[in-house]
C-alpha cells in the first residue's frame, strides 16, 4: 500500500514538472515576438544612425570607415559660414568669374549663379544646400575665408572647415574642399558626418534652410535691376517621400557614388544619419529609410 501511495505521489510530482516545463517553454516562445526587430541590410557601403538628443548609436555599419564624402561637405561648408562671428545674412556677395569657370571645369553641380549678379549669403546658403551649387561653395568659401588673394582665401576657410571638425573631436574626417570635389584627401565617415549635421542642426538658419523644397531667390543685376532666379530645387528627395523629414544633404561623385545624409522627427524624437557609397540616388534614399525606421524603433 505505501509503495502504491509513493508511486503516486513520484507520478503526480512528475506530471507537475512537465507541466511546469510546459508553461516556461510556452512563455519563452511568447516573448520572442516583443524582441528588437533585427538591424536592417542596406546597401550602402558604411551607414550610421544615432539618437539626435543624446548621441546614442542606434545602427552601425563601417561607420568609422573613412569613405570619400562627395557634396555631403557642404554641410560643414554651411556650418562654417553660419558659425561666423557678426554674420550678417543680408550682405551681398558679387559672383564672380572664377566661379563660373570653375562649374565648366569640374562638370560640378550649379545653382545658375550668373557673374556680376550680387546675392546675399542667405540666398548662396540656399544655392548651396538645395541644388548643391558648387558656384556657391566657392563664393562663401571667398567671401569668408582671409588674405589677399582668392586662393589664399579659399585655403584659409577650407582650413577652418578642418579646424571645426577638431573642435568636434573628429579624428576620421579631413576636407581639402569646400564643396566636396576633393583633392585626394577630402573624407568622412558615417559617424563623423552625423556628428557635423547634429550640430550644424542647433542653428535655426541651417534647420530653414535644408528642411526646404524649393526656394526661389531674387537677386540685384550688375545694371542694378532685378533677377528672379530659376527655383532651386532641393536634392534631398525624403523631403517628399518620407514622414517627418527635416534634412539635411545629398553627396555623389565617381568615387563616393551616393551618399545622403538625413535626419528626421517623430512624436518629439528625431533621429539623425548618414549611408555612403549607396549604389544609386533612388538606392540611398531606401537605405536612408530603412535605418530612420530602424532608429525609431530603438528609441
Amino acid at each position: 500500500m505505501n509503495i502504491g501511495i509513493q508511486g503516486v505521489r513520484v507520478r503526480r510530482a512528475t506530471a507537475v514538472a512537465m507541466t511546469t516545463g510546459a508553461v516556461l517553454a510556452t512563455g519563452a516562445l511568447s516573448t520572442a515576438p516583443a524582441q528588437a526587430a533585427s538591424a536592417p541590410s542596406i546597401v550602402a557601403k558604411g551607414g550610421y544612425v544615432m539618437n539626435n538628443a543624446n548621441g546614442k548609436s542606434l545602427f552601425t555599419k563601417a561607420a568609422d570607415t573613412r569613405r570619400s564624402t562627395g557634396s555631403t561637405t557642404k554641410i560643414m561648408t554651411a556650418k562654417v559660414v553660419l558659425s561666423q562671428s557678426n554674420l550678417n545674412l543680408n550682405s551681398k556677395v558679387t559672383i564672380q568669374k572664377a566661379y563660373s569657370d570653375y562649374i565648366v571645369s569640374k562638370n560640378a553641380s550649379s545653382a545658375r549663379l550668373i557673374v556680376g549678379d550680387k546675392v546675399t549669403v542667405k540666398q548662396l546658403l540656399y544655392a548651396l544646400m538645395l541644388p548643391s551649387g558648387c558656384d556657391a561653395a566657392y563664393a562663401l568659401a571667398d567671401k569668408f575665408g582671409k588674405g589677399s588673394t582668392r586662393s589664399a582665401r579659399v585655403k584659409s576657410f577650407i582650413g577652418k572647415m578642418n579646424a571645426a571638425a577638431k573642435s568636434l573631436k573628429l579624428k576620421n574626417t579631413h576636407f581639402d574642399s569646400f564643396d566636396g570635389i576633393g583633392n585626394g584627401s577630402n573624407y568622412s565617415t558615417p559617424r563623423d558626418l552625423t556628428k557635423i549635421a547634429s550640430s550644424a542642426m542647433k542653428n535655426s538658419t541651417f534647420r530653414s534652410i535644408v528642411k526646404t523644397k524649393k526656394y526661389t531667390a531674387k537677386t540685384v543685376t550688375k545694371s542694378g535691376g532685378t533677377r528672379t532666379m530659376a527655383p532651386w530645387t532641393n536634392t534631398n528627395t525624403l523631403l517628399g517621400s518620407y514622414s517627418g523629414t527635416i534634412g539635411v544633404k545629398t553627396g555623389s561623385g565617381p568615387e563616393a557614388k551616393y551618399c545622403l545624409v538625413f535626419a528626421a522627427t517623430r512624436n518629439g524624437k528625431t533621429v539623425i544619419g548618414t549611408v555612403l557609397a549607396s549604389s544609386s540616388s533612388t538606392q540611398r534614399s531606401t537605405d536612408a529609410k530603412k535605418l530612420m525606421n530602424y532608429g525609431f524603433g530603438k528609441i
